[in-house]
């Protein structure tokens, strides 16, 4: 029996224009109003982008607004984290196991018996930007974080000054994360150091167009359809993805793969990215969020998009895109 789902470029980018004119009047969720800045975006702002394996890249709406990555730099972190030290090892100074609480959970870390859990959330997230090299060096170890998403976004990115101050001025919840995890060795740098440095991060501007290249790299198995650079190992491809499909929205993530079916990470920015390996990267922003710090127009459109085309990664399929026509089914 041939399980191949076969789909056109015009299939899908027929399903994105639906996608972006069926929710771009919702007005569900609000903005995260707890970061001064991100409480003043304008809450109208809706895009939606793809690329695909040979670059081609398919945008609707805000698309090349910029807007704070948030959370989504976890993302790449974990992913330069891995490249540095190898699976094994993050496995063991941080862990890849979902905690099933909200991203900033101070309990999960004593639940996890002080251990952070995993790359992408914030405990996690602080002690992997402690093991980006080199240690100890504040200005170093920038260069490599911003270097590393500017190689996974085919482009350069620069930091928003206001989100970031903002963001300093509001983190205690992290800081108290950050000596948490020294109190624990779970910590291998610097604290305030790699608080920073993580503040910053997170507080690095992309559009939606640079993360769909972002998620297309990894989609395609570390190589950026974009600039045809080679940003990590092909081997390191599905210990990402995976890290996306158990905890890429924090306790709703179990939800979204059942409802929706694409490994995904979003950002309290307003932004997702969603990868499905060897077809396409999708990001899609929208500033409004749901209780779990989730965009809510961004994760309807997503939806949308793998319903329509039967996308989702467990229905035992092989999706393929091809040319021409739409295939009958």
């Amino acid at each position: 029996m041939n399980r191949d789902r076969r789909i056109t470029r015009e299939e899908l980018k027929i399903a994105v224009n639906e996608a972006y004119i069926s929710f771009r009047n919702n007005k569900e969720g609000k903005n995260a109003d707890y970061i001064p800045y991100l409480a003043n975006v304008d809450s109208d702002l809706f895009g939606i982008a793809v690329c695909l394996p040979d670059g081609e890249t398919i945008t609707v709406g805000d698309s090349d607004q910029v807007f704070g990555i948030e959370s989504i730099s976890k993302v790449a972190t974990a992913a330069l984290v891995l490249k540095d030290y190898g699976s094994e090892t993050l496995l063991d100074m941080i862990g890849a196991d979902a905690t099933g609480m909200p991203f900033n959970s101070i309990l999960a870390i004593l639940l996890e018996n002080e251990h952070p859990s995993t790359p992408l959330v914030n405990a996690g997230a602080i002690s992997a930007v402690s093991m980006v090299r080199p240690v100890g060096n504040s200005c170093g170890k920038w260069e490599a974080i911003q270097q590393n998403i500017a190689e996974l976004c085919g482009s350069e990115v620069h930091l928003i000054d206001e989100l970031y101050r903002s963001e300093s001025v509001s983190n205690h919840n992290n800081r108290a994360i950050a000596w948490l995890l020294k109190s624990y060795d779970r910590i291998y740098d610097e604290p305030d150091m790699s608080l920073d440095l993580y503040t910053r991060q997170c507080s690095l501007g992309v559009t939606a167009r640079q993360l769909s290249i972002m998620a297309a790299t990894i989609a395609c198995g570390g190589y950026n359809p974009i600039t045809g650079k080679r940003v990590f190992p092909a081997t390191m491809a599905s210990r990402i993805t995976s890290l996306m499909a158990s905890v890429g929205f924090y306790e709703r993530t179990g939800d979204w793969m059942f409802s929706c079916g694409i490994p995904a990470k979003s950002g309290v920015g307003g932004g997702i990215i969603g990868v499905l390996p060897g077809i396409f990267g999708i990001a899609a922003f929208s500033p409004p969020i749901d209780a779990a710090g989730n965009s809510v127009r961004a994760q309807l459109a997503i939806r949308h998009i793998m319903e329509n085309l039967r996308l989702h990664i467990f229905n035992g399929e092989r999706a393929v895109m091809v040319e021409g026509k739409p295939v009958p089914v």
